[in-house]
Parts: C-alpha cells; structure tokens; sequence
C-alpha cells in the first residue's frame, strides 16, 4: 500500500514540475503583451459567451416548465451568468429555487438555496445570504450538501469580518469563519479540490509557504488552462508570492490568473486589479489605468455591490495618478509643439532668406551670363574689326607707296601742274570714304546679318526704312550700327561719318520718333539685336 502511494505522489510531482516549469519559462513581459492583446480582443469573448447564453436560453424556451429538464437548463443558464453577470444568475437560482419548491424537491431546495446563499455573500448581499442560509435545517441536509453548507457559512462570515468597521464584529465573524472552516475540513475528503484549498489557505495562515506552494502545486496540476479552476488557483498562488514578497512571480500568476478571466469572459474576478495596484505602485501608470479601466467595466457588467466597492478607490487613486500624469505629458507636449512652431517658423524665415539669396545669385548669374554674351559679342566684333583694320592699313600703306611712287615720278618729269591738279581734286577721298562705309557695313552685316530687319521692327510700319539698290546701309542705319557697337558719343560718330554733331543729333531724334516704341526704350531695345 505504501508502495502504490509512493508512486501516487511520485507521478504527480512529475505532472506538477511540468506544468510549473511552463509557467516559468513564459516571460512576465510577454504575458504582459498577451494580456494587453486579450483585453483588445475582449468583445469577441463576450460574443463568445453571449452565443453560449443565447443557445441555452432557446433550449430552455423549447423545454416544458414542469419537467425536471426546465431545471436543468435552467442551472446551465445560471452556471454561465454565475461569473459573468450576478443579478441574472440570481434571477435564474430564484426561478430555480421556486421550481423546486413547488414540485417538492427537497434536494434541489437545499442546493438552490446554498448556491443562492454563497453568491449573495460573495455579491455583498449579506443579510440575504444569512436570511437563506437561517431557512436551512443543518439535520435535514443530505451529507453530500453539508460541504457547500460549512463553505457557504464560511465564506459568509469571511466577508463580514473584510467589510465591518466595528473591531468587535470583526472578531466576532472571523472566529465564526474559523469554527465552520473546520467542520468543513471535517466533512471534506482530503482529495477534494475545495479541502486543498482550504489547507493551502491555512497554510499560509500559518507561515508555512513552502508548504502551502507545495499544495497550490498539486492544485495547479490537477486544473486545465484556460478553465474558472486554473484562473483562481493562478490568483492563489499570486496571493502567496505577495506574502513572501516576490513582486515578480506575484505579477505572472496575476497575470495568468486574468488572462484566463478575460478568455473565459468571467468579469466577476479580482487578479486584473490587483495586477493594476502592483503596476501601479510599480511606476507603470499607464498599463496600471488601462487594466483597472477594463477591470472596472467589467465589475459593472457583473454588477455586484461588494466588488464595486473593492475597485473604486485603487480606481480613484489611479485615475487622478493617471490624470496627473496626462497633464504633464500635455504640459510637455505644449512644450514641444511651442519649440517646433518656433523652429518651423526660424526654418520658414531660414528657407525665405535662402530663397532670396538664391533669387538674387541667379539674377547676378543672368547678369553675368548677359554679360558674358556682351563679351563674347564684343570680342567677337572686336577681332572682326581689328581684321578689317588691318587689311585696310595694308591696302592704304600700298596705295600711299604707289602715290609715293607716282608724285616721285610727276616731279621728277616735271609735271608740277598736272599733279597740283590731281591733289586739289576731291575724287580720292570720296573714293577713299566709300571704301572705308562699304568696308564698315559689310563687317557690320557680317556681325548682324538680320540688322536691317530686326531695325526696321522697331519703327513704324510705314516709317521704316527702304535700302536703295546696292545699298547694305545708310547714313540713318550706320548711326544706329555704331551705337549698337558701343560707340554712343554723338562728337565720335559725327567725326566717323564726317557729319556736324547736330546733324547727328537730329537723326538719333528723328529716327527715335518714328519707332513703335516708347523713346526711352528705343536704345535699349537696339542692344538686343544679335
């Protein structure tokens, strides 16, 4: 007999190390980010549920009120209001409770009642739960009952000696807590999940919490993840951490004890906010406010006076935390967009003054880009004129040798008369003149080929300017080819075309006259010919 219990417990402690070292090996951080994701995705439990609830109450609505069926269904309903909304499982254990007192099921009374009685003590009802538990006789129970019975007392005087303000009661419940905690070990069998419970509860009681994780141990094992009996044991199991002070490993089971509520859409629990108080004393407010947010909707969805009033003030407290906190980051936030309105504001005022200088460096680029052109023109004319120059210095220096050579000869023959005669005449300067014009206009033309007509367009169509035939220019155009060479100086161009500086004069301004244009842009308008 020894032997096949040494075996019982060997291969259970195989099971438990199991399932506490998966435990172990989930980050609390990760468990945090799981835990985040699950409250996101609450509604899609609720929906869950609300399903589950729908399907049983169409089943119950199909199922005749006398048949013991009825009951049944309408325990099942009962079952999945039972964590989720108190006031309607207390509607459906009433329907229940009238049900089988009309039909004279004694048992079903009994058990109502109980199930009746330890919800309203656990809701906060207290004088109800005392009234129902007063109208069971402990001699009529079956013994099967007589655990829940001592486990209803218990919890009942549990919660009064929590919730009373006079010292005295207190005492007085907590010893009435203690006198039906043991009839209830008395009557429970020591595999029974509520008897490890109890003895894991007096364990720790007693300090002994090696011991009391040794039986939360065995409890774990014997409870699947993701069920009601996984996420009170995890919630267990954290409250005997916070007792030997490990703020880590309290975290994680509160963390797995709430993530299996909010899977299991139970919103009568208690590991969500004080998994926000711990965040909260921790220094991570925001996590803190969000859980205890979602804790708080929940506990009024459960709508229970009790869990209302554990909530509220850790609620309060975070909330004004979190509110003082908001302001600061708004604070800090007015800060930041005060700095960036002045930095956008030194950038616009930065871009304007870079736009500016970019707009003045490419107008000083066109200038010198005009003014390269002008170079390049007047280079341009310069080596056109300095080759016209210089083949007419050749040409002149060789007819002055042959007029050299030939007043040599005149005199020396004698011919005095005849050659007095030749140099009063006029005819080798005007020959002369007419070379030096007709050499002028064809370099001229050479340089602006399209002078006469881009001329021509600045004038009047019926003042513009008609060439005789063999004419390239005339006395008019040459005036103004001069001036488009750079030489403006009337006295110069009177002394070039051997005219008086008046005459000069009058043509620049009868000319000026009969252009389309403004006077005073006419000149400027002649630089631009190319």
């Amino acid at each position: 007999m020894k032997g096949k219990l040494l075996l019982f417990f060997l291969f259970w402690g195989i099971i438990v190390q199991n399932v506490v070292a998966s435990a172990d090996k989930l980050p609390v951080v990760a468990l945090m980010g799981t835990l985040d994701e699950a409250v996101s995705a609450h509604e899609h439990y609720v929906a869950m549920r609300e399903s589950r609830i729908a399907r049983l109450k169409r089943q119950l609505a199909d199922t005749d009120t006398a048949s013991t069926a009825f009951f049944r269904w309408n325990g099942e309903i009962y079952k999945e209001y039972k964590a989720y909304i108190c006031d309607s499982a207390i509607y459906y254990l009433n329907v229940n409770l009238a049900w089988a007192e009309r039909y004279g099921q004694k048992d079903a009374v009994h058990e109502t009642r109980l199930e009746l009685a330890y919800l309203m003590a656990s809701a906060g009802m207290y004088e109800e739960a005392a009234e129902l538990l007063g109208q069971i006789d402990k001699s009529t129970l079956p013994v099967r009952l007589l655990p829940e019975y001592y486990n209803c007392c218990h919890k009942l005087y549990v919660e009064l000696s929590l919730y009373t303000l006079d010292d005295t009661f207190r005492k007085h419940y907590r010893e009435q807590a203690v006198c039906y905690d043991d009839s209830l070990m008395g009557v429970l069998s020591i595999t029974s999940p509520l008897y490890l419970e109890r003895k894991e509860a007096r364990e720790a009681e007693a300090g002994n919490m090696d011991e009391a994780l040794s039986i939360n141990d065995l409890r774990l094992a014997n409870v699947d993840p993701d069920t009601p009996g996984y996420a009170l044991v995890t919630y267990h199991r954290s409250l005997l951490y916070r007792q030997m002070q490990n703020k880590e490993e309290e975290k994680r089971y509160l963390a797995l004890s709430a993530l299996a509520d909010i899977r299991l859409c139970i919103t009568d629990h208690a590991s969500l906010w004080t998994l926000a108080e711990l965040l909260y004393e921790e220094g991570d407010i925001e996590r803190a406010y969000r859980y205890i947010r979602f804790s708080w909707n929940e506990t009024n969805r459960y709508n229970a006076r009790s869990r209302s009033l554990q909530t509220a003030g850790i609620l309060s407290l975070i909330d004004l935390t979190y509110q003082a906190m908001r302001e600061k980051q708004n604070d800090r936030l007015r800060l930041y967009i005060w700095l960036i309105s002045t930095l956008t504001l030194l950038l616009i005022a930065a871009m304007a003054f870079i736009y500016r200088q970019m707009k003045r460096l490419s107008l000083a680029r066109n200038h010198l880009e005009q003014a390269n052109g002008q170079l390049r023109i007047s280079n341009h004319i310069k080596e056109e004129y300095i080759g016209r120059f210089m083949n007419l210095c050749s040409v002149y220096i060789n007819r002055l040798d042959a007029y050299r050579r030939m007043v040599n000869k005149k005199i020396s023959a004698g011919q005095t008369e005849e050659l007095l005669k030749m140099v009063r005449s006029r005819e080798v300067l005007d020959t002369g003149l007419k070379e030096l014009y007709a050499n002028f206009d064809t370099a001229f033309l050479h340089l602006f080929p399209d002078f006469v007509e881009r001329f021509n367009e600045l004038l009047k169509p019926e003042e513009r300017i008609v060439l005789r035939k063999g004419e390239l220019l005339n006395t008019e155009l040459r005036i103004f080819a001069l001036i488009r060479l750079g030489i403006e100086d009337s006295s110069q161009i009177a002394e070039f075309l051997r005219y008086s500086v008046n005459t000069i004069y009058n043509y620049r301004a009868k000319v000026k006259n009969k252009a389309c244009i403004s006077r005073e842009d006419f000149e400027t308008h002649l630089m631009q010919i190319r």
